[in-house]
C-alpha cells in the first residue's frame, strides 16, 4: 500500500507558501487506513484511539465513514459531543478513570467502560449504574514498541472473580478487551490473545454471565526505517482467528497509530549548525517539545529525508528551544546540511502533535489538510516549469 508522502517539490512549495516547521494532513490517507482495516475485518467495529492524534479534522473525517471513538478523559469525550458525535459512539476505554470523567461521561451519556481492578467497579457502578463494562485482559507482548500490559490489564486468573463483582454491582458485563502492545508486527500476540479470551467467555458462561463483546484493541502498525508491515495480511489473519473462536461475538478494534500514523508528514529547516566535541550538530525549527515528541513519549525514530546526495555522516539534531533536553538524535546518518535546508519527516501523525507542547513560547506546529491546498500547491509547481 502506498502512503501519503510529499514530493521535493511539493515541500519546497508548501514552505514558501505557509512557512516552516508545517505539518501537512492527507484526510485522503486517513480514508484508506480507515477502509483498508475494514474490508480486512467485515462487521468489526473500529473504534479510532484519539489519543493518537485528535485533530478534529481526522475525528471528523472518521464519523463520516461511520467509525466509533475511544476515549481516555473528560477533555476527548467533551470534543467528540461538541463535534455532535453520539455517545454511543463513545467508548471510555481507560481502565482507570478520573472523577471528572465519569462526570461527563454521565453528562454526555457515554456509558460503555472498560476496567482492570476491583477498584474500578465501585466507582463506575456509582457513576454509571448499569453501564456496560469491558474487563481488560492481560496479554504480555515484550516485541510491541509500547508494551501497554506493564501498566494494565489483570492477569487471566483474576477475570473470573472480577467479572462475578461487576455485575454482582449492577454493571451490565458485556465482554472482554485486551490490547497487544503499540506497533505490534506480528499476529502472534493476538492469537495467544484470542485463545485466553475465548476460554475466559467459556468460563463465565458456566457461571451465568453471557458476554457477548470481545474488543481486540489497537496495535497495527505502520512503516518504520527498516521494515514495511503488510497490514491487510495481518488484519485478515486476525479476522480469520477472530471468527474461528467468536463466531457468534460482537467485535471491537481499537487502531489508533494505524489510522493516523502515515496520513502526516512535518515539513521542518535547518536553523543552525555547530560542531560540538568533533560532531557536526543540526538545529531544526521543530523539536523534542514540539512534532517530534514521539522521539521520549512514542520510543519512534523519525525518518528525515533531506533530498540531497553527498557525503554522508553522523550527526546530532536537536530542537529550537533553549534546554539542553531538546536532543531528538544523536548520531543520526545523514548528508551535510546548511542552514536554509528542508526536511521532510514521512509517518508522523501518530503520537507527535498530540503531545506537543508550548514550552519555551514556541507554538505547535500548524497543521495544514493536503487536498485542500493541493490546488494552490500543484498552480505553483505548473508556473515554476512554465517559467
Amino acid at each position: 500500500m502506498k502512503y501519503f508522502r510529499l514530493s521535493q517539490d511539493a515541500v519546497k512549495a508548501l514552505a514558501d507558501s505557509y512557512s516552516t516547521p508545517l505539518l501537512v494532513l492527507s484526510l485522503e490517507q486517513i480514508e484508506l487506513n480507515y477502509n483498508l482495516l475494514a474490508e480486512n475485518m467485515p462487521g468489526v467495529k473500529i473504534y479510532y484511539a484519539v489519543k493518537a492524534n485528535p485533530d478534529e479534522r481526522i475525528v471528523r473525517k472518521l464519523s463520516s465513514l461511520g467509525g466509533y471513538f475511544d476515549v481516555a478523559s473528560d477533555g476527548e469525550m467533551r470534543m467528540l459531543n461538541h463535534l455532535g458525535i453520539d455517545a454511543e459512539r463513545m467508548v471510555y476505554a481507560n481502565p482507570v478513570k478520573t472523577a471528572s470523567g465519569l462526570n461527563v461521561a454521565r453528562e454526555t451519556g457515554v456509558n460503555k467502560f472498560t476496567f482492570d481492578s476491583e477498584s474500578e467497579i465501585g466507582k463506575m457502578a456509582a457513576a454509571i449504574p448499569g453501564g456496560t463494562v469491558l474487563l481488560r485482559i492481560r496479554v504480555d507482548n515484550p516485541r510491541a514498541l509500547v508494551d501497554l500490559n506493564k501498566k494494565f490489564g489483570a492477569h487471566p486468573d483474576e477475570a473470573l472473580d472480577l467479572l462475578i463483582k461487576a455485575h454482582e454491582a449492577g454493571l451490565d458485563v458485556a465482554g472482554l478487551c485486551f490490547h497487544v502492545g503499540s506497533q505490534s508486527t506480528g499476529n502472534e500476540a493476538y492469537l495467544d490473545a484470542l485463545k485466553i479470551c475465548r476460554g475466559l467467555f467459556d468460563a463465565a458462561n458456566k457461571r451465568g454471565l453471557n458476554l457477548r463483546i470481545l474488543d481486540i484493541g489497537g496495535g497495527f502498525p505502520i512503516p518504520t526505517l527498516t521494515e514495511e508491515p503488510d497490514v491487510a495480511a495481518m488484519a485478515a489473519g486476525i479476522y480469520k482467528a477472530v471468527k474461528q473462536y467468536f463466531p457468534h461475538t460482537e467485535i471491537w478494534a481499537e487502531p489508533g497509530r494505524y489510522i493516523c500514523g502515515t496520513a502526516v508528514n512535518l515539513i521542518t529547516q535547518v536553523i543552525g549548525t555547530k560542531v560540538r566535541n568533533n560532531q557536526q550538530w543540526y538545529f531544526l525549527d521543530d523539536g523534542l517539545y514540539g512534532t517530534f515528541s514521539g522521539v521520549i513519549f512514542d520510543h519512534w525514530d523519525f525518518e528525515l529525508e533531506t533530498f540531497k546526495t553527498g557525503k554522508r555522516i553522523q550527526a546530532t539534531f536537536a530542537g529550537p528551544s533553549c534546554d539542553s533536553l531538546d536532543i531528538m538524535f544523536r548520531d543520526k546518518p545523514t548528508v551535510e546540511l546548511e542552514i536554509g535546508d528542508l526536511i521532510l519527516v514521512p509517518n508522523c501523525g501518530a503520537y507527535t502533535s498530540a503531545s506537543a507542547t508550548v514550552f519555551n513560547g514556541f507554538a505547535k506546529t500548524q497543521i495544514v489538510i493536503w487536498e485542500e491546498v493541493y490546488e494552490e500547491i500543484k498552480a505553483k509547481l505548473e508556473l515554476a516549469a512554465a517559467g
